[in-house]
């Protein structure tokens, strides 16, 4: 048997965790247990119709041959024009490359942007990615955390404290994965200033953006200078329930957005052509999207609430989420004999009890767990049950 050794390019890389619970689950699932999945990070909500049936239409029209690497025209056009209204200032159609799903994005942006004895600030607790993705560019992500009381939110006293002559960026994600926090105007403004005070560049994940539940969460292109050292990224993924469908989209100088694109070329090329029609259909038609996403906000927000009754009631700590669709839950005191109790608990819950949950320490967040309400209400509702009744904390 050949023996394989790591290349120094992913040596010290992870496999994502969020991905291995959710894989675990489906295992033991085929296993024929009855698993309660509550680690996946996308909608249980299918694709809404009108999205599905914009991409018959595309396949019946031949959409199946390669597109410009940065995406079809009219998509793109239509990205810089909902951009252009939110910054106030012409965004051209140039300054958006089209990827396959927002991770592709955000590693596109990372990859181009920085590089070895580079460090970059990331909110922490914060999407078990963000680390990895730095990792192979070969750059260092600095965490930096804010006020448990504030929802672990990060200010500009937390990335003074952090910076060092080396700080080259920071990654925002607002709502956040997996907190749920959002940041305000005046948050994001205040970070903002401090940025462009550093000369860093800001890499802002607004997926989640449309799940929402204070009101519209703000983006970073309605508060930065648009002569800023910004990149945007977001997708369809969670507000349109489609993961599958594998498009995201990033928004930044143009010359950055064509050292992207040729990135993507050696990569995945473009995104997948039937993808990017019914993303365009999504876009164009705003009242159908706004009716799905309502719809599907509506369901969100009972399981949210219903949910942290019962947490509260059985009094465990949880962060209420104010955006995206997770519960992050305090699972015990970190020691020396047990310096990650979610991970703990997380195995407990699903050996014992049948639920499947994410450890905090994917998010470098170890005394907590993940508790995803984007499944079924059901299947909600009693795994929360069966987490109170473990009594984790």
């Amino acid at each position: 048997m050949t023996n394989y050794t790591p290349s120094s390019n992913i040596r010290l890389l992870q496999e994502s965790a969020t991905i291995a619970a959710s894989a675990r689950a489906k295992r033991l699932r085929a296993e024929g247990r009855a698993i309660i999945d509550l680690g996946a990070g996308e909608p249980d909500f299918p694709t809404p119709r009108f999205v599905i049936e914009a991409a018959h239409r595309a396949l019946d029209a031949g959409a199946t041959r390669y597109t410009s690497v940065a995406g079809i025209e009219p998509l793109r056009a239509i990205i810089a024009e909902d951009a252009t209204r939110r910054r106030a200032a012409l965004v051209d159609a140039s300054a958006v490359v089209v990827s396959a799903g927002t991770k592709q994005a955000l590693f596109n942006a990372c990859f181009a942007l920085f590089a070895a004895g580079d460090e970059v600030l990331v909110p922490t607790p914060g999407w078990t990615s963000y680390y990895e993705m730095l990792t192979i560019a070969r750059a260092t992500a600095v965490p930096v955390s804010g006020p448990r009381e504030c929802s672990f939110k990060i200010s500009a006293a937390e990335l003074a404290r952090a910076r060092t002559t080396k700080t080259r960026g920071l990654i925002l994600n607002s709502p956040s994965n997996p907190t749920g926090a959002v940041y305000s105007r005046a948050e994001l403004q205040e970070i903002v200033a401090f940025a462009e005070d550093a000369g860093w560049w800001i890499l802002s994940d607004e997926i989640y953006r449309g799940i929402c539940y204070t009101g519209e969460a703000t983006s970073l292109l309605s508060v930065a200078p648009p002569s800023g050292r910004l990149v945007v990224v977001d997708g369809l993924a969670k507000s349109m329930a489609m993961p599958g469908w594998r498009i995201g989209w990033s928004i930044g100088p143009v010359s950055l957005a064509r050292s992207m694109a040729a990135l993507q070329s050696h990569t995945t090329s473009n995104a997948t052509t039937i993808s990017q029609h019914a993303a365009l259909s999504a876009l164009s038609d705003t009242n159908a999207y706004r009716s799905a996403l309502a719809e599907m906000m509506a369901e969100l927000r009972r399981r949210r609430d219903g949910a942290l009754v019962m947490l509260r009631q059985a009094g465990m700590e949880v962060i209420e989420p104010e955006g995206a669709f997770y519960l992050f839950i305090r699972a015990g005191q970190a020691s020396p004999d047990n310096p990650e109790p979610g991970t703990r608990v997380a195995e407990r819950l699903l050996d014992s009890h049948d639920v499947a949950v994410v450890a905090g320490a994917a998010f470098r967040a170890p005394e907590w767990i993940r508790v995803s309400f984007a499944a079924p209400t059901a299947d909600v509702f009693e795994g929360v049950r069966r987490i109170v009744a473990a009594g984790i904390s």
